[in-house]
C-alpha cells in the first residue's frame, strides 16, 4: 500500500463520496461508522472493487478514546497511517434559547472534541508517512453564513469553526514534516437518495436561489477537493479552509 486512509462517517454522503474518490489499487481505507453498518460495508466493497483495501470500523466519536481506538485500529490492520478524513458529525437546528447544554457539549464533543482526539493520536504516523502526512477536516458553510434566508445552527456552527482553528494549529505542528492541515467547508449539498431529510422541497428550491450556481452541491464536488487536498500536488496548502458552495456569500 502506498497510502492508508481513514475516513470518519463513510458510510454515506461526503465521507463515502470521498472513500469512493481516493479508492485505488495502491489504497488501503479504514472506513469509520457511529452506527450505519450496513452503508459503511457498501462502500467498502466499492473500494476492494477498485483494488483497493478496505477495513470497517465503528464507534461513537462523542466518547472519549473512541478516536485513538479508531486510529489504532487502522495502523493496527495496515502497519502504518498516512492520510485522515474527519468528516463525522451531525446537524442541530436548535436556535439559542432552545438549546441546551447537553446538547451544546454533545456537539462539540461529536466534532470538535472528536477532531482533535484524531489528530493527536494520528500525529506520530503523519509525521513519519513516506509521501508527507496529510489532515482535512469536514466544515460546514454554517460556521461562517447567519444571514440571507440560510438555516442556523448555533451549536453545529461553533462545533465546525473549533475543528478549522485547530486545523491551523495543526498546520504548524505538521510543518516540519512536510504534512499539511486543512478543512473543507461545504456549502448546500445533497443528500444521498436514501437518506432522511428534514427540509420541504419548496424549502430547497427557496434556498438553492441563493446559491449563485444556483443549484445544492453534489457530495462528489466534495470530495474531489478533499482528495485534492490529500494528493500530493497539495503539498504546499496548508492551515486553509477551502469553501465549496457554489458562490454563497459568506
Amino acid at each position: 500500500m502506498n497510502r492508508v486512509i481513514l475516513i470518519t462517517g463513510a458510510s454515506s454522503g461526503i465521507g463515502a463520496a470521498t472513500a469512493r474518490a481516493l479508492a485505488a489499487p495502491d489504497t488501503a481505507i479504514a472506513l469509520h461508522a457511529r452506527k450505519n453498518r450496513e452503508g459503511a460495508e457498501r462502500v467498502a466493497k466499492v473500494v476492494r472493487e477498485a483494488g483497493g483495501q478496505a477495513l470497517v470500523v465503528e464507534g461513537d466519536l462523542a466518547k472519549p478514546d473512541t478516536a485513538r481506538r479508531l486510529v489504532d485500529e487502522t495502523a493496527s490492520s495496515f502497519g502504518r497511517l498516512d492520510i485522515v478524513v474527519s468528516n463525522a458529525g451531525f446537524a442541530d437546528r436548535r436556535a439559542v434559547g432552545a438549546l441546551d447544554r447537553a446538547a451544546w457539549d454533545e456537539s462539540l464533543a461529536a466534532m470538535t472534541s472528536a477532531f482533535f482526539e484524531l489528530a493527536t493520536a494520528a500525529k506520530p504516523w503523519l509525521v513519519k508517512a513516506a509521501v508527507a502526512g496529510r489532515l482535512v477536516g469536514v466544515s460546514s458553510f454554517v460556521a461562517h453564513a447567519y444571514a440571507r434566508g440560510l438555516p442556523m445552527f448555533p451549536a453545529s456552527a461553533a462545533a465546525k469553526a473549533g475543528i478549522e482553528a485547530f486545523a491551523r494549529a495543526m498546520a504548524v505542528d505538521l510543518a516540519p514534516s512536510g504534512g499539511t492541515a486543512n478543512c473543507v467547508a461545504p456549502g448546500l449539498i445533497e443528500k444521498d437518495p436514501d437518506a432522511h431529510v428534514a427540509i420541504s422541497r419548496d424549502r430547497i428550491a427557496e434556498m438553492s436561489k441563493l446559491v449563485p450556481l444556483g443549484r445544492y452541491g453534489k457530495t462528489a464536488e466534495v470530495a474531489a477537493t478533499i482528495a485534492f487536498l490529500c494528493s500530493p500536488g497539495a503539498g504546499y496548502v496548508t492551515g486553509q479552509t477551502i469553501h465549496v458552495n457554489g458562490g454563497l456569500t459568506l
